[in-house]
């Protein structure tokens, strides 16, 4: 199949004005560096024709250079650089788009030749020309991060059938096959561990340097390297549903989503490029009229400079440049913006909703404390509790069963759960009760005034109709939890605000401990839905909401901005929310409203220089005093500038 050629001008939208993604091309080894040096070679033979030229125009009186023989030798400087545009602008017509720059530069070159000025005609088309290449080689600078992430996409799947290894396209891998995965490649489909253990390099995906380990039935993803030891998975997802498909899809039409500077440029191009042709022709004709000395040659030479100088090339190239850049940027960091509008839109939000669990805790039960107050030893006590959990599902039992306590293991029999209370049944002849406080009381069990004071959760054990205890239960905090919060008021977010749907006591003690200005626990879905839909209520407000992406997509879709913590795992995730976070680290809110507003003030300053630049050298130009030589810079040179401000976005170190 034939690649398309990316036309600078034509980034986001191809030729008829509808979206495009990124070109989706490889190139390899010295067969890159050869094609790039391939597209300087006319710049350079035009370069080097106008050099002789204007050589022989000043430094020599050569009767040879004169008449025809100089008409073509700079037509032959021009036509390698200016025939491309040429085309590009004939064609244009035909599709019915009269007013394009390729017409702005395609008049005032041609005019240029038509008055005489050979050489400021070459010079113009070849520096315009010149700038187009530099701002290729800063937009493939730009796309390194998005290739970075094609390039994670894996090739192909070693799959077990039939006890042979098969190596085949990841994409004709079915659910439930067993792929056999090398150290050193990629793991092609989504799936679940069936080794023992995996250390898996997860850095194209997530942005995260640190290898992942995983155990024996945990998730495992498309795109993961594997750092040690071969491994088996059993994938779960055909490859187009993979997090990994997610994702690239996700990315490589980001920039269907454009901030509203963005669509104001390209709107206003449209409409200022028109403007800007009648202009010229009323400054090529109307002096006729008012002035006695007319010289049309003089007055079509100033035009055709204000065309130059008009050429919205710095506005056109650098804001969607801009914009790539900081989602470049971002991405590298393991922060997935769903589009440009949602970096314009981080840069105004004030309010941080959160919510609890596996955003700013770890979603991890561990057990905080044991209290034995009954006749048995600690060990023996935690022997009865555990031997009833064992026949639970509910994430505090598997926190209890992880407790390590000696001695021989106990069985429970005739184990009944009480809905909503705990867990009724027998352990070496003996009843145990294990649950919450109604579970005791409606057994007629006094429970210590002691337990009222608990914040964590509970659990509570009875043998043999006596209170014996409690163990309390945690979710930990995550690690850069503190710091994320110091580092969100860091960046303007002036109200924090958690929402969650574990106990009140709980909720509160966490916000007390992070500082966070008001909390509320105890919440279903929609209440968090109802909430945030209060808060969007109040003036001047911008509401971003961060949550795991799966009981909180109500929420993330109703916020300004709805970022999902952990996303890579989590298709709800992908779909619902506007920005993903591919770890677990709340301190990336932080590092995306920084990049936004980065991004957001590189381009205001590009937009600032174009339009500034130009207006003096328009000015200049109206008194007479610019030539075809100022006006180059105020195009391509300015769009140069732009595109080099633009650039620094992609080498900034984030926190």
């Amino acid at each position: 199949m034939k690649k398309k050629k990316i036309n600078l001008r034509d980034i986001g939208t191809d030729k008829h004005g509808g979206e495009h993604g990124y070109e989706d091309v490889h190139h390899h080894g010295s067969s890159k560096t050869k094609s790039n040096f391939r597209s300087y070679i006319p710049a350079i033979f035009s370069f080097l024709v106008l050099v002789t030229g204007l050589v022989l125009d000043n430094f020599g009186n050569y009767a040879i250079f004169e008449g025809w023989t100089r008409i073509i030798w700079y037509v032959v400087a021009y036509l390698p650089v200016g025939f491309p545009v040429l085309k590009l602008g004939w064609n244009s017509i035909l599709e019915g788009n009269f007013f394009t720059e390729f017409l702005l530069m395609s008049i005032a070159t041609i005019g240029a030749f038509a008055i005489g000025e050979y050489p400021e005609g070459v010079a113009v088309m070849l520096f315009y020309s010149v700038g187009e290449l530099f701002q290729s080689a800063a937009v493939k600078r730009a796309k390194g991060n998005i290739k970075a992430l094609l390039d994670a996409r894996p090739k192909e799947a070693t799959v077990i059938r039939d006890n042979k290894l098969v190596s085949v396209a990841p994409e004709t891998v079915a659910i439930d096959e067993r792929i056999h995965v090398r150290v050193g490649e990629k793991i092609p489909l989504d799936g679940i561990l069936l080794s023992e253990k995996a250390s898996l390099n997860t850095a194209a995906i997530t942005g995260e340097s640190t290898p992942d380990t995983k155990v024996r039935t945990e998730k495992v993803f498309a795109g993961s390297i594997n750092l040690d030891g071969v491994i088996e998975v059993r994938t779960t997802k055909e490859f187009k549903d993979s997090s990994i498909a997610h994702i690239l899809d996700m990315v490589q039409n980001a920039t269907a989503r454009k901030s509203k500077t963005e669509l104001f440029i390209r709107k206003f191009a449209r409409i200022y490029t028109p403007i800007v042709v009648f202009l010229a022709i009323g400054l090529t004709f109307l002096p006729y009229f008012f002035i006695d000395n007319y010289i049309f040659r003089d007055w079509l030479y100033k035009a055709l400079i204000f065309l130059v100088i008009s050429c919205p090339c710095a506005l056109v190239i650098s804001i969607p440049l801009g914009y790539f850049g900081g989602l470049g940027a971002a991405s590298r960091n393991g922060i997935l913006f769903k589009g440009a509008s949602f970096l314009d839109t981080m840069t105004k939000v004030d309010t941080l909703v959160m919510d609890k669990t596996g955003t700013v805790t770890k979603g991890v039960f561990k057990i905080k404390e044991v209290v034995n107050k009954s006749t048995f030893g600690g060990k023996e006590f935690m022997q009865y509790v555990m031997a009833m959990e064992e026949q639970s599902t509910h994430p505090i039992a598997k926190a209890i069963l992880e407790y390590k306590a000696d001695g021989a293991d106990f069985q429970a029999t005739e184990v009944s759960e009480v809905a909503g209370k705990g867990l009724n049944g027998t352990v070496n002849g003996k009843q145990v009760l294990v649950g919450n406080k109604i579970l005791m009381t409606s057994n007629g069990i006094e429970v210590p005034l002691e337990t009222d004071t608990i914040v964590e959760s509970i659990v509570m054990v009875a043998i043999n109709g006596k209170f014996a205890g409690y163990v309390t239960i945690a979710d930990e905090l995550k690690e850069d939890a503190h710091q994320a919060i110091r580092q969100i008021r860091d960046a303007g977010i002036s109200k924090i605000i958690m929402l969650s749907g574990d106990k009140d006591s709980i909720t509160q003690k966490v916000s007390q401990e992070l500082n966070i200005d008001w909390a509320k626990g105890g919440l279903l879905p929609e209440d968090k839905l109802n909430e945030v839909e209060e808060l969007k209520k109040q003036p001047n407000t911008r509401v971003v909401f961060m949550g795991d992406g799966i009981n909180d997509a109500p929420v993330l879709a109703a916020s300004d901005v709805g970022i999902a913590m952990g996303g890579l795992g989590s298709d709800v995730a992908i779909e619902t929310a506007d920005v993903i976070i591919q770890t677990d680290h709340p301190s990336k809110i932080a590092t995306a409203v920084n990049i936004g507003r980065s991004t957001r003030r590189i381009v205001w300053q590009n937009i600032g220089l174009a339009f500034g630049v130009k207006a003096i050298v328009l000015i200049l130009g109206a008194g007479g005093l610019a030539t075809m030589w100022e006006a180059v810079f105020a195009d391509v040179g300015v769009a140069l500038l732009a595109v080099l401000n633009a650039v620094r976005l992609q080498r900034m170190k984030w926190k």
